[in-house]
């Protein structure tokens, strides 16, 4: 598992990072129990004073952290700086509620007193994605941190250098040594972090694969996880949807990061009354992309994360036309050199057809022209996947209705799915449990403890 910082729009090896040995894995342990006993000691408002230090130093130099990031992945850079303030929003709002959030609830009972009360667990592991290098490690770690816990993190091989620089930022902002360990663990190693009796939690965000061993070994280990997987995020529209700004949505959702997002929207079932108008503004929108250099401005198709991603998402394509599907490569030809996918759209894809199923990773989108509502549904429910879903309609009331049918975790109504802090995040089925973000977020690892005091004259 070598830690290599390569720039996919070059193909140049910028850093590679040596992984740590046991006995610095020991250490690390070590250290971060120990600074647990004194963190969660600390008050809301001197967590909060460390939080909201990380924030400033984020918007401070956005641009300097945003850089990184698109030498390392690949993003558009605009697209970098709205990761970084992002996170930095995250820090924030954990700041400004965490303490409400988990203030204690009374309970109304019979006899004496009683109140749940919320404290924090211990060392958590969180295993972390390369898509949104600084986003993913905020949403995990942030409202840990606030609560009290304190987390070790083994980020994805390919960004180490994002890595680091968030666990500076901790660094700078003011929090104790072993609040917050980036670890570049071998995969030995993680199995190793998952049973050591100091982890009291594990977080994954990643891959089904993935997702399933990681929570086999928690489990064993009879330890709370939290797993946000793959999806197949569906886009339904309906014949009164505005077709215009449904194609800049539709557009917007399933290119933003280049694809590379778990609720990226990726199968259009659009309903046959304006399919047609549809796909015709979607592919001359899809053919107006410019490929390029992501620190330029003027890009919009920017390449993917690594090679190695973009020859499996060709593969899938690949696979698909020799199971009978059209696939419609459209724009000017992506350049040679370079993480590139020519934008594509699939077209007649049967249900039999393997990547009926898959998640599509990058710029390649499927359509599918439904008879009406109960068909699109029917597609939408259709999958292994149930993370995020989007109904476009100019009638909102019928837009909730149809939201409330779509088998998934989150649904938006006239926009893609997309985050904030203050919105719960997570999925059902293959797409994972749990939810960070939002005040669901900050709940996941925590002990909820029952104190009740009871007269000692009460009758048994």
């Amino acid at each position: 598992m070598p830690y290599q910082s390569v720039n996919p729009y070059s193909g140049e090896v910028v850093a590679t990072f040596s992984e740590i040995t046991d006995a610095e894995l020991e250490d690390a342990l070590s250290r971060a129990r120990s600074t647990y006993e004194k963190w969660r000691r600390r008050s809301f408002d001197e967590r909060a004073a460390v939080t909201r230090r990380a924030a400033r130093i984020l918007r401070e130099r956005r641009d300097e952290f945003a850089r990184l990031l698109t030498l390392e992945m690949g993003k558009r850079i605009g697209e970098s700086i709205e990761e970084v303030l992002l996170s930095a929003d995250i820090f924030d709002y954990y700041a400004d509620n965490a303490e409400d959030f988990l203030k204690p609830v009374p309970i109304d009972t019979r006899k004496g007193e009683a109140v749940v009360v919320s404290s924090p667990l211990g060392v958590l592991f969180g295993v972390q994605p390369w898509n949104f290098p600084y986003y993913q490690l905020a949403r995990f770690a942030v409202p840990n941190v606030m609560t009290g816990n304190v987390v070790m993190v083994k980020h994805a091989s390919s960004v180490p250098r994002s890595a680091l620089a968030f666990e500076e930022l901790y660094r700078e902002a003011g929090a104790p040594d072993g609040v917050y360990t980036n670890l570049f663990v071998t995969k030995e190693q993680v199995g190793k972090v998952i049973d050591d009796p100091r982890v009291m939690g594990v977080a994954l965000t990643g891959s089904e694969e993935a997702g399933g061993v990681i929570a086999t070994r928690a489990g064993k280990a009879i330890k709370k996880t939290t797993l946000e997987l793959g999806g197949s995020d569906p886009l339904i529209a309906m014949p009164d949807a505005d077709v215009g700004p449904t194609v800049h949505w539709a557009v917007w959702g399933r290119l933003n990061n280049c694809g590379q997002s778990c609720v990226a929207t990726k199968r259009l079932l659009i309903h046959e009354q304006i399919a047609d108008k549809f796909l015709e503004e979607f592919t001359a929108a899809m053919s107006g992309l410019v490929a390029g250099d992501p620190m330029d401005e003027r890009t919009t198709l920017p390449p993917m994360s690594s090679q190695s991603a973009a020859d499996k998402l060709k593969a899938q394509v690949a696979e698909a036309v020799e199971h009978g599907a059209r696939a419609t490569e459209v724009g000017p030809p992506v350049p040679e050199i370079g993480a590139f996918v020519q934008p594509t759209i699939l077209t007649d894809v049967s249900r039999d057809n393997p990547v009926y199923g898959q998640e599509l990773f990058g710029p390649v989108a499927m359509f599918f022209s439904v008879r009406d509502e109960d068909e699109a549904i029917a597609i939408a429910n259709d999958t292994g996947f149930g993370l995020g879903g989007a109904v476009f309609t100019s009638d909102i009331e019928h837009g909730k209705e149809i939201a409330h049918r779509i088998e998934s975790g989150m649904v938006f109504v006239n926009h893609p799915t997309w985050t904030a802090p203050e919105l719960p995040f997570g999925g059902i089925k293959r797409s994972g449990y749990g939810r960070e973000l939002s005040w669901l977020g900050i709940q996941e690892f925590v002990n909820k403890k029952l104190i009740d005091v009871v007269p000692l004259d009460a009758a048994p």
